[in-house]
């Protein structure tokens, strides 16, 4: 299988024309699994490598301290700095989407409490942020750290900044959304109503970036003083199906008809099919968002070589959960794909 021109990531660089069919040229002759190429800048004569390796670690699918997702950025002249808070949760995602980017700068909160367990909380260095684009990676992993969160959320715009950016990865009521009978409360909208009440910064309404939300209608929900940008962890599973050994043999299948109704085009390079019963020799699954409430990732057997039927080859998510990616690190037959890079690039928008 090659990969052609068309179907090219580097199609929306801003190339020269003398620059593009020697590209297109090269492109065509790379398999999937490996990926090395060098540009040289009109601009400068500085060049650029991007290297897609075919053998991961559990965490990191690209392993180049620039995935290849920012290294697609690079085309613009001035990468904007980005000053990233995090939540106590966010820590390990953060400091990978800071790996990313030499244009992204970690910054700290201190989190604390006090003795009556209301959040006691400080953001280092407020001053020095002023006139700067920030952005807060968050977790709404359950009711109880959400308030401490939505705190800092609403301080950090008011903060005289130039931009401010949410990166909320799972949005938690999102499968809330609609009501069956009079009397069923959507708290997605409820959620949505809370974030679009973010203070506006001095740069204009809040940028909310999410990843595969539940229903894509839910934009609707929020307000104008907020942007919601709806980003997916698909990318992310095409990449790592490239990989395997047998990629010219795999065949998609999809829980629902809502579920192919909204990826299967993202997916149509691999044939769709039933599972085990009907012969299927491996089987992996995929979910963006690996919730598994009351450790029921447990129950997930890995097939270790042999029948399909007794477990999964993989079972890939990836890192918006992160108490789950603590859980199943390195627990056959789980996989994490990390957001770093994606978020990294969402940051650059």
């Amino acid at each position: 299988m090659t990969a052609t021109p068309v179907s090219s990531p580097y199609r929306n660089l801003d190339f020269s024309a003398r620059v593009r069919p020697l590209l297109a040229e090269r492109w065509q002759t790379l398999p999937l699994k490996q990926i090395c190429c060098e540009l040289k800048s009109l601009a400068n004569s500085q060049k650029r490598a991007v290297e897609c390796l075919s053998d991961p670690d559990p965490i990191r699918i690209i392993q180049n301290p620039k995935s290849l997702s920012m290294a697609l950025n690079t085309s613009a002249k001035n990468p904007k700095k980005v000053c990233l808070f995090y939540s106590a949760e966010t820590r390990a995602l953060a400091e990978r989407v800071a790996a990313e980017s030499d244009a992204i700068e970690l910054r700290s909160i201190t989190w604390r409490t006090f003795e009556d367990g209301f959040p006691n909380l400080f953001i280092s260095n407020a001053p020095g942020i002023r006139g700067q684009h920030v952005a807060f990676l968050a977790s709404f992993s359950s009711p109880g750290v959400i308030f401490e969160q939505l705190s800092i959320i609403y301080a950090l715009p008011k903060l005289f900044v130039a931009s401010f950016t949410l990166v909320l990865p799972f949005f938690p009521t999102g499968t809330s959304e609609r009501m069956e009978e009079e009397g069923d409360v959507a708290t997605a909208f409820t959620l949505a109503r809370i974030l679009s009440n973010i203070p506006i910064s001095r740069g204009g309404p809040t940028s909310l970036v999410i990843f595969d939300i539940h229903a894509l209608q839910e934009r609707f929900y929020f307000g104008d003083n907020i942007l919601p940008c709806f980003e997916s962890g698909v990318p992310l599973l095409m990449n790592r199906l490239q990989q395997l050994p047998d990629s010219d043999n795999i065949s998609i299948a999809f829980p629902d008809d809502g579920a192919w109704k909204r990826f299967h085009k993202q997916l149509q390079h691999f044939p769709v099919k039933v599972l085990a019963t009907h012969g299927a020799a491996k089987i992996s699954a995929y979910v963006t968002h690996g919730i598994f409430p009351n450790r029921s990732w447990q129950r997930f057997e890995h097939d270790n070589g042999g029948c399909a039927q007794n477990g999964l080859a993989y079972f890939w998510i990836t890192d918006s959960c992160p108490l789950t990616v603590k859980e199943v690190k390195n627990k056959p037959p789980f996989e994490i794909l990390s957001l770093a890079g994606s978020i990294a690039a969402a940051l650059q928008i």
